[in-house]
């Protein structure tokens, strides 16, 4: 009897919880969320080709792959001052998703997990701290490359084409 009476007790505690919840969190509103992302992601990438359209311009002997090289390295390195004097916290309040899917989203996340613990000294807190973000990201990308190329592999092994 008394078992029942916690679990009708932990029910209603969690209903009231739950109804206490969505009285106090923000609403969302899902089109303009979607549109700001967009114009925020969209924006990035003009940026990042106006970047290297401009450098294609002043650099007419290098290689695409080198100015899709440096375009990357100006973006990321804007992205970190960026973080660094917090402008691009209100860039990502605004943004949403469309400020951390693009590369600078990915600068900005290491450059403000390092930010964030500097006070832990340089080893223990700003590297560590950085890389906690960076690791999962490139052990992914190993992973999930190397599952492409084994259905690649696959893929062709099947149709003959290797």
């Amino acid at each position: 009897m008394t078992e029942s009476w916690k679990t009708d007790e932990i029910e209603k505690r969690n209903e009231k919880y739950g109804r206490y919840v969505e009285a106090i969190s923000p609403r969302t509103r899902t089109l303009p969320s979607l549109l700001k992302a967009f114009a925020i992601g969209g924006l990035t990438c003009v940026i990042g080709e106006l970047i290297g359209d401009g450098l294609a311009f002043l650099l007419p002997s290098v290689s695409e792959e080198m100015i899709a090289t440096f375009t990357s390295m100006i973006l990321v390195s804007a992205a970190i001052l960026f973080t660094g004097f917090g402008f691009y916290d209100v860039i990502a309040r605004h943004g949403g998703a469309g400020s951390f899917l693009p590369i600078t989203g990915f600068a900005n996340a290491m450059s403000s997990a390092a930010l964030e613990f500097k006070s832990e000294g340089l080893i223990l807190g700003t590297s560590v701290k950085m890389f906690t973000v960076v690791g999962p990201v490139v052990v992914n990308g190993i992973v999930w490359s190397a599952v492409a190329g084994i259905v690649r592999l696959i893929i062709s092994m099947i149709t003959g084409m290797i």
